[in-house]
C-alpha cells in the first residue's frame, strides 16, 4: 500500500534514505507522521526509527540541506532532532533515533532502553495504528510495513494495543492516557480489554512524571469534544489518581426528595461548550474549574434545598494549588483562570436583576481585558434542557454585553486604575504598608466605581482625607497633592 506524499516530502525522504544506506544502517518514517498521513490530517513532524546510530543519521542528514540544519541531540537517550523549511514557509521537524526497546521497571520513571530491531521498535509501540512505518530503504522504499494491521484499526476507528494491553501499559504506564487522548482526538474507540486493563492498573500512573500527565491533559482539553477524554478518564479510575478535585463533582445526593445537578457531567459539558467557541486552552482551564469549589460549599437548607455559596471565591482559591499539583504553568495563565473562576457568577446575577452602572462599572474593572473570555465562560455554563430558558439566558447575557459597551464607552472603566495609588496615601498620612492603606485605597475605588465621587484627582483626594479621618488619621502636612 502506497501513502501519497507531496513532493518536498519525496525529497525528504530520499535525502534520509541515502544518508542511511551510506552509512550502512535501514531507515524507516514510523509512528504519527504515517497515521496522520492515512487520516488525511495535516503534519509537520518526522520520526525517523534507524536500526543503528540514530544521531550520526542526524548530522549525516543535516549537511544534506542549505542553509544547514543544526542538530539537537540527547546522548543519553540516543535520540537527535532537525528543523528544515517546510517549503511552505513553515518548518518541519524531524527527529531521529535508533531502534531500540524499552519499558519501566516496577516503581521507577526512567525506562530501560536498549537497542533493537525494527520489529522490536515496534512492538514497544503504543498502539497499532502508531505502529505502521514506510521502508525508506532502495529494495522496498515506499512501502507499508503493518505487522499488526494498523490500517485496519484506522478504518475501524479503534485504539488497540500490538501486544497484550497489560505488557503494553506496564512498559510504559503514560500510555494508558495517550490511549484516552487518543479516542478524544480522533474520535475513536478504546477496545474494551484495553479500556479494563487500564482501569486494573491505573495506580501505574503514579510512576510517570506529573509534567508528562500534565501535556496528556492539556492535549485532550484541546481535542474537539474534550468530554470523551474527561469521562473516560473518571471511569477508568485514572483521574481519582491525577486530579481527584475534579472527581469530587461527580454524584448527586438527595434530601427529602429534593437533588442537585451531577456537577462533573455539567462541567463536561461546559467544557465541550466551551470547545466550541475558542481555542484558548486557558479559558477551558477555566471552564474544568469553574465550579471546583461547589463540593467544599454544599449544604441543604430546608425548605430550600441544595446550595454552593461562595464556591467561586472557594474555587478560585483552589486554583494556584491545583496548578501546582499538576505542574501547570504559575504565572499570568493560571492568574487568567483563577480571575475566570472568581468572576464567572457575575454576569449571571447582573442578567437577572435591573443592570445599575455601578454593576457595570464594577465588572469591567474586575474583568479588564478578560471581559469577553468571561462573557464565553458564562454563555458555556448555560447547560440546560429547556431551549426557552437558553435562550433567555442568551439574551440577557447579550444585554450584559450592550450595557458592559456603553458604560466603557462614558466611563472608560477598562484597565482604569483609581488616581489614588498606595504611595499616596502613605506619604499623605505617614504610614507605612499596612492594612489601613489598602481599606482606604478600597473606599476610594468603591467609591468611583459606586459613582459617590468622581474619578478626577481632586474628587479623590478630598474623599480619602475624609476616610481616613474617620480611621483617626490625618495628613502630616508632607503630603505631596
Amino acid at each position: 500500500m502506497k501513502i501519497e506524499t507531496t513532493t518536498h516530502e519525496q525529497h525528504i525522504f530520499k535525502t534520509i534514505g541515502q544518508a542511511a544506506e551510506n552509512l550502512g544502517i535501514p531507515a524507516f518514517v514510523v509512528g504519527g507522521f504515517v497515521r496522520d498521513k492515512l487520516l488525511k490530517r495535516p503534519t509537520k513532524d518526522l520520526d525517523i526509527v534507524c536500526v543503528g546510530d540514530g544521531i550520526a543519521l542526524a548530522h549525516t542528514v543535516a549537511k544534506q540541506f542549505s542553509p544547514v540544519s543544526s542538530v539537537s541531540f540527547f546522548k543519553n537517550f540516543g535520540t537527535a532532532q532537525i528543523r528544515i523549511p517546510a517549503g511552505d514557509g513553515e518548518e518541519i521537524e524531524i527527529e531521529f533515533v535508533g531502534a531500540r526497546k524499552e519499558s519501566y521497571s516496577h516503581y521507577s520513571r526512567k525506562p530501560n532502553v536498549e537497542p533493537g530491531s525494527l520489529k522490536d521498535d515496534q512492538d514497544r509501540r503504543d498502539f497499532t495504528i502508531n505502529a505502521l512505518a514506510i521502508s525508506l530503504n532502495k529494495p522496498d522504499y515506499g512501502e507499508l510495513l503493518d505487522p499488526f494491521n494498523g490500517v485496519a484499526d484506522l478504518e475501524k476507528k479503534i485504539i488497540r494495543t500490538p501486544l497484550q494491553p497489560e505488557k503494553t501499559f506496564s512498559d510504559d504506564p503514560l500510555r494508558m492516557m495517550r490511549a484516552i487522548r487518543f479516542a478524544a482526538q480522533l474520535h475513536f474507540t478504546i477496545l474494551p480489554e484495553a479500556c479494563e486493563a487500564i482501569s486494573r492498573m491505573a495506580d501505574r500512573i503514579t510512576i510517570i512524571s506529573k509534567e508528562r500527565i500534565a501535556d496528556e491533559l492539556n492535549k485532550i482539553l484541546l481535542s474537539t469534544k474534550p468530554s470523551v477524554g474527561f469521562d473516560l478518564l473518571y471511569k477508568t479510575g485514572l483521574l481519582k489518581i491525577i486530579f481527584p478535585q475534579m472527581t469530587a463533582l461527580a454524584g448527586a445526593e438527595y434530601i427529602d426528595g429534593h437533588g442537585h445537578k451531577d456537577n462533573f457531567y455539567h462541567t463536561l459539558q461546559v467544557i465541550d461548550n466551551i470547545s466550541k467557541t475558542t481555542p484558548d486552552l486557558w479559558l477551558r482551564w477555566a471552564a474544568v474549574l469553574h465550579d471546583i469549589g461547589k463540593p467544599a460549599t454544599k449544604k441543604f437548607e430546608e425548605g430550600h434545598g441544595w446550595t454552593f455559596h461562595g464556591h467561586e471565591v472557594v474555587g478560585g482559591r483552589m486554583v494556584p494549588k491545583i496548578f501546582a499539583q499538576l505542574k501547570l504553568p504559575q504565572n499570568e495563565k493560571m492568574r487568567f483562570v483563577r480571575k475566570m473562576v472568581e468572576l464567572h457568577l457575575r454576569p449571571i446575577s447582573l442578567s437577572r436583576d435591573e443592570i445599575t452602572d455601578s454593576a457595570i462599572r464594577r465588572l469591567l474593572f474586575d474583568a479588564g481585558d478578560d471581559l469577553e473570555s468571561l462573557m464565553l465562560l458564562c454563555e458555556a455554563d448555560i447547560t440546560s434542557k429547556n431551549k426557552q430558558k437558553v435562550k433567555r439566558y442568551l439574551e440577557n447575557f447579550e444585554l450584559v454585553r450592550q450595557r458592559c459597551a456603553e458604560v466603557e464607552a462614558s466611563d472608560h472603566i477598562r484597565n482604569w486604575q483609581p488616581p489614588i495609588t498606595g504611595e499616596i496615601i502613605m506619604q499623605t498620612f505617614h504610614l507605612p504598608p499596612s492594612k489601613p492603606v489598602g481599606i482606604i485605597k478600597d473606599a476610594i475605588r468603591n467609591a468611583i466605581l459606586d459613582g459617590a465621587v468622581t474619578g478626577d484627582y481632586e474628587a479623590a483626594y478630598q474623599y480619602m482625607i475624609k476616610v481616613a479621618a474617620g480611621m483617626g488619621y490625618q495628613p502630616t502636612g508632607q503630603d505631596i497633592k
